[in-house]
């Protein structure tokens, strides 16, 4: 991570050794102990030093592993404090960057092996195969799930996290028995997974302002009306990859066949491992989808919402 830390007012890598940067992200961060600081700040130039490593390989032995572990769980320590000082050191590249900053959102899963889910939580149900009759077995993956926003330039540095959510399903199960007998777009969005989107928001307009520099960058799963206003109330831009056709403008046509009319802006080809081409096409128009339940016009729904269109196979026709 160090090598991809710049200086933000001329785009030239940082010659700054590991202790220097790990000095400068952890400037900022407020612990109750000073104890805690210089243990933060110790782990952090560790695993930066061995990056994909464990932390038993990056501390190199037991006591320093036992040191890690204790830090870690120990209950004056919490996530506000760790990432205190990486989100303060993002803020300050974002301020020094003059252009604009787009944030990308999407979620990671953590999936851990344990004996009983009840200590970490889950993830989901996946298949595991077929019994000795033939039926699905269900097997249930524990672990965490971390949704992120990430400040990248235009020219793809990144310049730090701005937002971070963690949790597991086990909080959600009371929604997802609901969703069985109601409607789910009548469950409050503060009881589905989906309020996550709109909470990394928030926290990344907290941290930085200046919501007219910044795009907040989202895939299919964050195509939520919510999200649309929120954006709108806070002034912001938003890039989402669309999934509902919604109604758009005064309600008489939709989303889909007003992109259908919009021209390609850009495309970009890649082939996946199976050696199949594949190109994706982006086409971009303000968007003002109408508001439920509500006839004729409605207030713009973004400042400036852009759907993308799905990936095609390479060659195929334009919509």
């Amino acid at each position: 991570m160090a090598s991809c830390l710049r200086n933000a007012s001329d785009g030239k890598a940082s010659d700054w050794s590991q202790q220097d940067w790990t000095d400068a992200e952890m400037a900022a961060a407020t612990f109750v102990d000073a104890r805690f600081h210089r243990r933060c700040a110790g782990l952090l130039r560790q695993l930066a030093a061995g990056v994909g490593s464990s932390i038993p390989q990056v501390c190199g032995d037991w006591a320093g592993a036992k040191a890690a572990y204790r830090f870690l769980a120990n209950e004056r320590v919490d996530e506000a404090d760790i990432l205190g000082g990486h989100f303060a050191a993002t803020r300050e590249r974002v301020r020094a960057w003059p252009g604009m900053v787009l944030l990308l959102q999407d979620t990671t899963e953590f999936v851990y092996q344990r004996a009983s889910t009840a200590a970490i939580g889950v993830t989901k149900r996946v298949n595991s195969g077929r019994d000795a009759e033939g039926r699905w077995r269900q097997h249930t993956l524990c672990g965490l799930l971390l949704h992120t926003s990430l400040a990248v330039t235009e020219e793809g540095v990144p310049l730090g996290v701005t937002a971070a959510k963690v949790w597991t399903r086990a909080k959600f199960r009371g929604t997802a028995a609901l969703k069985r007998v109601v409607n789910h777009t009548r469950v409050p969005i503060e009881g589905k997974e989906s309020v996550r989107w709109l909470d990394n928001l928030r926290q990344s307009m907290a941290l930085l302002g200046e919501p007219g520099r910044l795009v907040h960058v989202a895939d299919h799963e964050s195509d939520i009306y919510e999200m649309f206003c929120l954006a709108q109330e806070l002034g912001t831009h938003f890039v989402i990859r669309t999934c509902n056709n919604r109604l758009a403008g005064d309600g008489t046509h939709t989303v889909a066949s007003e992109m259908a009319e919009a021209r390609v802006r850009g495309g970009q080809s890649s082939r996946s491992p199976s050696r199949r081409a594949t190109r994706c096409s982006g086409r971009s128009d303000p968007r003002r989808p109408r508001t439920p339940g509500t006839p004729g016009p409605s207030l713009a729904a973004g400042r400036e919402a852009e759907a993308l269109s799905a990936a095609r196979p390479h060659g195929a026709a334009r919509d």
